[in-house]
């Protein structure tokens, strides 16, 4: 089949931070997701249920920061969250804000996913070794961090 660019010059591509950094995590999602599958909840509904947990109550902003989350993506998230009677969302109160809690019903879906977490987790630290582990988990914080910042000075 011949191109229409016949020209495109695709070289480096899979060298693309983007298409990398994608591939990994939804590869890692995939075993998370499975190993939280009796729990009820997917991987993406732990880290979010995880952060208001750990915060509770947060505003959704705050949220949006931890989990480096775009507005759009995480009102979804949160909106089937709320279906599903796992958290709260508060009316907007002063500046416009509105706060996230769990319900009892996210807390026993937290308290079934933990465990099984925990399992999953240590596999993969076992795997990929702790000390390498905690090296990339502070490069991908530094990653987040520098890719936020580049995004931020775009504007």
């Amino acid at each position: 089949m011949s191109s229409v660019f016949p020209d495109f010059d695709l070289t480096g591509t899979g060298y693309c931070a983007s298409f990398n950094f994608r591939r990994t995590a939804r590869a890692i999602t995939v075993l998370f997701d499975r190993a939280l599958q009796n729990s009820g909840i997917r991987s993406t509904q732990f880290a979010i249920l995880t952060a208001v947990a750990k915060t509770q109550p947060v505003s959704i902003s705050q949220i949006s920061d931890v989990l480096v989350m775009d507005a759009t993506t995480l009102t979804r998230s949160l909106n089937l969250l709320r279906k599903q009677s796992l958290l709260t969302i508060s009316a907007r109160g002063k500046m416009r804000q509105r706060y996230l809690n769990l319900t009892l019903e996210g807390e026993k879906a937290l308290a079934r996913a933990i465990p099984l977490w925990r399992e999953i987790q240590q596999k993969f630290v076992d795997q990929i070794g702790a000390d390498h582990w905690r090296q990339l988990r502070a490069e991908l914080e530094d990653l987040s961090k520098l890719a936020v910042s580049m995004e931020k000075n775009k504007s």
